[in-house]
């Protein structure tokens, strides 16, 4: 008998790539499937903007470790190379300097080795050896915490035990072994910058995170063909054919709940329209701490145990349709702060908007023309800022100077005359972050990761207060990123096939 005739109903909270992959994985499973999206498009943050020629990614704009989103697509003779096409992006980053100096990161190891040529004999190996370093901090942590889905520190040490526990690099702080291994400055600035992809501070997250530039430099860095925003119609496509419903402008006010179980939902339509939806296992891609507050009302004894979850830092984020091409940008740019510890200080322990920020850019018509009109640019702006909190609470025009700030900076370093060509804009807050995607504080990656507040461990998947509510997406582990959320969601389908296989719920 199939999970579906068993009356196995279950509800996804939101059409993130989580939600999605979960939704997926299950009902390939014989689950009976429904999702319910407040928005009117599937993706989560991971969305688009098209405007006069302009196609803008609006979230994410690095693909990496294609071979997690496999699974989703896999089956009926089917493979992701069928839903997109993927591109290798090499440089994967191009990082500039306020001193003028720019370093090209190469996937290609000898490419990589003229790059950095110019700054002594020395210089290549240090940088071979903290690669090195860094695919074993992944091996470990992909063996156990990645591939099975580890969520709390006993189930950490109950696999790995204490040995090879104490093969990860988690007494230094990922600055501290960056700066031990690397005698570079731009370098090291460059490695700590990937702590971007978890939106924290290198400063305080612990140094086994710089298992990160493994999955660039070892997997690639890719861009998909059209735009990101083509992964979200392949999830779509993938949810149609695995027979999952999926309901659009469709938001979920409230979970019900009896005892220790879940039981269903209440949604509201785009007329305003009230229902209720019975549910034998939820699965939230709403964030746990939003979904905790709003959806389960839950008291404060409750919420305050979720304070180590702090969220991950926020952005301002602008779009930027320019009627002409400035040709010294690659794909993936990085405009550094003078002092990135500082910045890294300021933003996350301080809480106060940077004065210096480090600039994010992505110019996606080096991969894609199409993207913008013939003689064009489409570019996309991202320094990192706080969260909102209550300690600095910032107004909308405290972030259009922070904006102007950018500009500025950008124009200061290289990109003439900048706001000259501005023929389209599109500026996001963490404000309409927050309303949009229902993200806690405004936050985009989640939960901040910190060695001293949560070890980098993100809120665990399943609830300790209901047994049939699940969680995937940024805030839970293995935490953020396109990889990770969709990997959340993989990893919640089979926790539900494993506990429905036992005679629950």
């Amino acid at each position: 008998m199939s999970a579906a005739k068993k009356g196995n109903r279950i509800i996804v909270i939101g059409a993130g790539l989580g939600g999605m992959s979960a939704a997926i994985m299950l009902a390939r499973n014989g689950f009976q499937v429904t999702i319910l999206e407040k928005n009117a498009q599937v993706g989560g943050k991971l969305n688009q903007l098209q405007t006069k020629g302009f196609s803008f990614d609006l979230g994410p704009s690095i693909f990496t470790l294609p071979e997690i989103f496999r699974p989703i697509f896999e089956g009926g003779g089917k493979r992701l190379e069928d839903y997109i096409t993927l591109q290798r992006v090499d440089p994967q980053w191009r990082n500039f300097f306020e001193d003028g100096v720019v370093v090209d990161l190469w996937e290609d190891p000898e490419r990589m080795r003229k790059e950095l040529g110019r700054f002594g004999p020395q210089i290549f190996g240090e940088y071979k050896d903290f690669l090195a370093y860094s695919r074993r901090q992944y091996e470990i942590l992909e063996r156990g915490y990645l591939r099975h889905g580890l969520d709390t520190l006993t189930q950490f040490f109950r696999f790995y035990g204490w040995k090879e526990a104490g093969d990860l690099d988690y007494l230094r702080s990922m600055s501290g072994s960056i700066y031990k291994r690397l005698s570079n400055r731009y370098l090291r600035d460059i490695f700590e910058y990937f702590i971007k992809y978890v939106g924290s501070s290198a400063l305080d997250s612990p140094a086994f995170m710089n298992l990160m530039p493994t999955i660039q430099m070892d997997f690639g860095l890719w861009y998909v063909a059209g735009g990101l925003y083509q992964l979200g119609h392949a999830f779509r496509k993938r949810l149609e054919e695995t027979g999952v419903t999926l309901c659009l402008e469709q938001e979920v006010l409230r979970i019900d709940f009896s005892r220790s179980a879940v039981t269903g939902v209440q949604v509201r339509n785009s007329s305003g329209g009230l229902r209720i939806l019975p549910a034998d296992y939820i699965v939230s891609n709403m964030e746990v701490v939003p979904a905790m507050k709003q959806l389960l009302r839950s008291p404060t004894s409750v919420m305050k145990k979720l304070r180590r979850f702090e969220p991950s830092c926020s952005g301002i984020v602008l779009h930027l349709g320019l009627n002409r091409v400035y040709p010294q940008l690659a794909h993936h740019n990085f405009f550094y702060s003078t002092d990135l510890h500082k910045h890294f200080r300021r933003v996350f322990r301080d809480k106060k908007l940077p004065d210096d920020p480090t600039i994010y850019l992505v110019a996606p018509t080096r991969s894609d023309p199409s993207q913008a009109p013939p003689g064009c640019d489409n570019i996309k702006i991202l320094p990192h800022i706080p969260s909102i909190n209550d300690r600095n609470p910032y107004t909308r025009e405290d972030y259009i100077a922070l904006k102007e700030l950018c500009l500025d900076k950008l124009e200061r370093m290289g990109l003439t005359n900048l706001r000259q060509h501005i023929v389209v804009e599109d500026f996001w807050t963490p404000f309409d972050i927050e309303t949009r995607y229902a993200s806690n504080r405004g936050s985009i990656y989640g939960v901040v990761c910190d060695r001293r507040r949560n070890f980098a461990f993100k809120a665990p998947k399943q609830s300790s207060q209901f047994h049939n509510l699940f969680f995937v997406g940024g805030s839970v582990n293995p935490g953020a990123g396109m990889p990770m959320v969709t990997l959340s969601g993989q990893h919640v389908a089979r926790m539900i096939i494993e506990q429905t296989s036992k005679g629950k719920p």
